[in-house]
């Protein structure tokens, strides 16, 4: 029976998967959806998320030579496997492209050993079929931003099913702290984020990699409870009923605020501005939006979340403009734009 996964996903495992299910597939046209997802223990939702990945893969880095593989919804087809089975030849930019990537990887913290080996070994057999191009890539190196260490420790942490310790830095808080996690899946919109079941807070939180501080990899198992996956094709904040509703209430020069942040309803209000209803499970992150908007904007409910903004633009002005300054930003804060 078709059903959303709700155990950890692993990115390299569901890479080792893929590249399997393109050989399997090759040798048995037409095969049965739901025998290949049994084939491979995953669900039919897993698979059919595979075979959405799969046409977008191809043996020329150019663009050209893609797997033609589609479904019908019962049975799997793919069109052109034998142009696709065609020995692959590199260009010299591709080789150097693909050695200096493959290099840069190997030197990952936290990647599996035996991982690091047989791309060691693959990346040999490059080498020695690349000829001069191997020389000219050997002159290059990549160096990875500080999140890689932590993508690979995140990564290893899903495969292995353990527990994660982090300190983290939310800048709607402008603070760290300290969590155990369950990591559930690595995941990119626009940054790369991990997903995970926070222990603190016991609930499903998603965490930005460039964001956490300091990471370990604990003893304890990882054991998120079984939670839907959520489609993060459209974004990645995507608000739950029973997270706490907040009302914002923005000028003309604020509507851009039911563009950017999901919400339930947007009204209009006489002077051209909206009453935006929508739904978070941080409310103090909209603080930072109340100070964006300054007289252009103000929280209406809940009350509490309204008084602490207001505290916050107190706070921030103090320093600058004196008693006048920050009587004119609190009426910003506190009053609808006129």
């Amino acid at each position: 029976m078709a059903g959303k996964p709700v155990r950890p996903v692993n990115a390299i495992d569901q890479t080792r998967r893929m590249l399997s299910l393109v050989t399997y597939l090759k040798e048995r046209p037409g095969a049965r959806i739901e025998d290949v997802a049994r084939a491979f223990g995953i669900t039919e939702d897993e698979l059919v998320s595979d075979l959405d990945v799969l046409p977008m893969c191809g043996t020329s880095f150019r663009g050209g030579d893609l797997l033609d593989i589609d479904t019908d919804g019962d049975r799997i087809w793919w069109h052109n496997p034998d142009d696709v089975a065609e020995p692959l030849r590199l260009a010299a930019d591709e080789a150097t492209a693909l050695l200096v990537a493959a290099r840069a990887v190997s030197t990952l913290p936290g990647l599996r050993e035996s991982d690091r080996q047989a791309l060691l070994r693959a990346n040999a057999k490059l080498e020695a079929a690349a000829g001069e191009a191997a020389g000219a890539s050997a002159r290059l190196s990549v160096t990875f931003e500080s999140e890689g260490g932590v993508f690979a420790d995140v990564d290893r942490a899903i495969s292995e099913r353990r527990r994660l310790w982090i300190r983290y830095y939310s800048p709607a808080r402008d603070e760290l702290s300290e969590r155990e996690i369950d990591p559930i899946r690595l995941v990119s919109v626009g940054h790369t984020y991990v997903e995970a079941w926070c222990r603190r807070s016991e609930a499903r939180r998603t965490f930005r990699l460039d964001r956490v501080a300091e990471i370990k990899i604990l003893d304890e198992p990882s054991a998120p409870p079984e939670i839907e996956l959520r489609d993060l094709s459209e974004a990645l904040v995507q608000p739950a009923a029973e997270d706490p509703e907040v009302v914002v209430e923005v000028g003309p020069s604020g509507r851009w605020v039911a563009e950017y942040y999901p919400h339930d309803s947007a009204d209009e209000l006489p002077d051209g501005g909206l009453r935006i209803t929508l739904r978070t499970p941080d409310p103090t992150s909209l603080r930072r939006l109340a100070l964006r908007l300054g007289r252009d904007g103000r929280i209406v409910s809940p009350s509490d979340l309204a008084d602490s903004a207001r505290r916050a633009a107190r706070e921030a002005l103090a320093a600058y403009d004196g008693p006048q300054g920050v009587v004119d930003a609190v009426r910003g804060v506190n009053e609808r734009p006129e």
